[in-house]
């Protein structure tokens, strides 16, 4: 696998050196898939992710795996995050660890594109709120405002984003 032209993007932790930190580790995770042969590739269309490299994920958070159509992440968070508005990935959450509550629909407060796929925002108004614990799985459509908040923990969830196609236009 030509890894020439991949790339790691990250914003939203609780500082530049967290971004840092985690772009890192999802771009030596990439090498790793690349040169270990665990992702898609030829013939064999399985992705296998063992125990230790899943658990090992999990210790700081970061990206499994990402393709053009998904991304699995091992999903670590200790404080509260911002409003998050994603254009085209639909999250499945499934928590491991951990309790938080989560806030979804309303409108994001202050929301600015970090990305051009993605909107961050100071908070939430108005909204749904739900407390989430281990074992459960909530699915956030493309386009809807979440935010994460009263993170006991650490709060540990797998995140697969199902990424829509990109529009015509």
């Amino acid at each position: 696998m030509d890894t020439s032209w991949a790339a790691v993007g990250v914003s939203g932790a609780a500082s530049a050196q967290q971004d840092e930190e985690l772009a890192q580790a999802g771009a030596t995770s990439l090498e790793r898939v690349a040169t270990s042969g665990t992702a898609t590739s030829g013939s064999d269309p399985v992705s296998y992710l063992s125990a230790s490299t899943v658990s090992a994920a999990f210790t700081r958070g970061m990206p499994l795996l990402e393709t053009a159509g998904y991304k699995v992440h091992a999903s670590r968070r200790a404080t509260n995050g911002m409003a998050e508005i994603h254009t085209r990935d639909t999250d499945i959450l499934y928590v491991v660890d951990g309790t938080a509550t989560l806030v979804t629909g309303g409108q994001a407060v202050n929301a600015k594109a970090i990305t051009a796929e993605e909107l961050r925002g100071d908070t939430i108004t108005g909204g749904q709120s739900r407390t989430l614990g281990k074992g459960d799985v909530v699915v956030i459509p493309n386009g809807v405002p979440h935010l994460f908040k009263d993170v006991t923990g650490p709060f540990l969830y797998f995140v697969v984003k199902a990424t829509a196609p990109r529009s015509a236009q």
